[in-house]
């Protein structure tokens, strides 16, 4: 990195400098850029002005901006230092190529970091046995409490067919950043997302993909997106028992489940297959959510609740999944109908972030701080053991 002062007298602005450029973080890689190499050229001059080359991973990095007013800010606050310039730069394929190494830690192109046995991220798969039960909704509700709570979280949108998650989060016209052949989520209020719908060329091309394909679209969203430290991943499946649960199965035995159905029979019947088949997969079944469960009165108050879908769906569930698997399958929650989640979900503003002390979002609160405080039980799981031989 090549670096120029005018005298001794600026060591001690060189050396804060320095340690300011420490703090400001890669947007989308979520590191710092001195550690990244992406400081190419620092100098300051007498007068206090720093000039600072940062290089770009691409060209069209979406976050520019961003990068440049973090970069500003951070040298800004430097005792010494009266001007800042930000000079942008591009790396060179050998700098991507050594970027992606250094990121993937030598891993193999199809290497996914949450199967390791190592792994110490929490995968939840987000099921319904059916459409229309608000699955989506849940999760990036789920997701946005969790990191409201300081963790790290990414959302992976594994409805190919009805990927929703990123117009949900108001980052549905966001391309991700490749890096090579690394791709870099979308940050959306501080959760890492990534969507097939992300992934096309254009918005209304249609996905008309089958078992083989779907599984190749899950494994590179899994292995070929650079995810950085998560504690919590969460997918969106799509609704039913079809080739992406076959799949997450097989290169996530160790997720673990969560179904959401809506109180009525019918709902509620499904649901129970979508459980089944987590089993099947050898993946445990952390519990039930009722979604759109009851309306509190609007005349009456929230203690008189109207069951507009019937009553007893989660329960139902949670009780047949939980005899049939031989462990508790808990009722996780019960989430109320509220006008504003279906309306945060077309505006990209998600209920836990506008209304938080709602009754729909304190609910999806309490079951985030469930699902991310409970250790993970080995019940239902698939340990990879076999009988020793005699």
């Amino acid at each position: 990195m090549p670096t120029t002062t005018s005298n001794t007298s600026a060591g001690t602005v060189w050396d804060a400098v320095q340690a300011a450029l420490a703090t400001v973080q890669d947007p989308e890689i979520k590191r710092p850029i001195t550690e990244l190499g992406m400081v190419d050229d620092v100098r300051i001059d007498d007068g206090g002005t720093v000039r600072v080359r940062v290089l770009l991973t691409v060209a069209a990095c979406p976050l520019k901006e961003t990068l440049t007013r973090d970069t500003e800010s951070a040298v800004g606050k430097v005792a010494g230092v009266s001007r800042v310039e930000v000079e942008l730069g591009v790396m060179s394929d050998d700098q991507r190529q050594g970027l992606r190494a250094q990121l993937k830690g030598g891993a193999s192109n199809r290497d996914i970091p949450f199967a390791r046995p190592e792994s110490l991220t929490k995968v939840l798969a987000i099921a319904s046995g059916k459409g229309g039960v608000g699955k989506s909704s849940v999760t990036v509700n789920l997701a946005l409490a969790m990191a409201q709570r300081g963790l790290s979280v990414g959302v992976l949108d594994a409805d190919v067919y009805g990927h929703s998650v990123p117009d949900m989060l108001g980052v549905g016209d966001r391309r991700p950043t490749q890096v090579e052949d690394m791709i870099m989520p979308v940050d959306a209020h501080g959760v890492r997302v990534i969507s097939i719908g992300m992934l096309k060329p254009r918005k209304d091309q249609v996905v008309a993909w089958r078992g083989p394909m779907l599984d190749r679209a899950l494994v590179q969203m899994l292995s070929d997106v650079f995810w950085g430290d998560l504690d919590v991943l969460l997918l969106d499946l799509p609704p039913g028992t079809g080739d992406v649960a076959i799949s997450l199965g097989q290169h996530l035995a160790n997720a673990e489940v969560v179904v959401v159905t809506t109180p009525q029979q019918a709902a509620a019947d499904v649901a129970e297959r979508a459980g089944t088949m987590a089993s099947m997969m050898h993946q445990r079944v952390a519990g039930v959510i009722e979604n759109m469960s009851y309306l509190p009165c609007p005349h009456c108050g929230p203690d008189h609740r109207l069951e507009i879908f019937g009553s007893g769906g989660g329960d139902r569930v949670a009780a047949t999944l939980g005899g049939r698997f031989g462990y508790d399958v808990p009722v996780l929650g019960r989430i109320p109908l509220d006008e504003r989640l279906r309306a945060g979900g077309d505006d990209g503003t998600p209920l836990v972030a506008t209304a938080p002390d709602s009754p729909a979002a304190s609910e999806l609160t309490r079951v985030a701080r469930t699902l991310t405080t409970k250790a993970r039980g080995l019940a239902g799981m698939q340990l990879g053991l076999t009988p020793a031989g005699r």
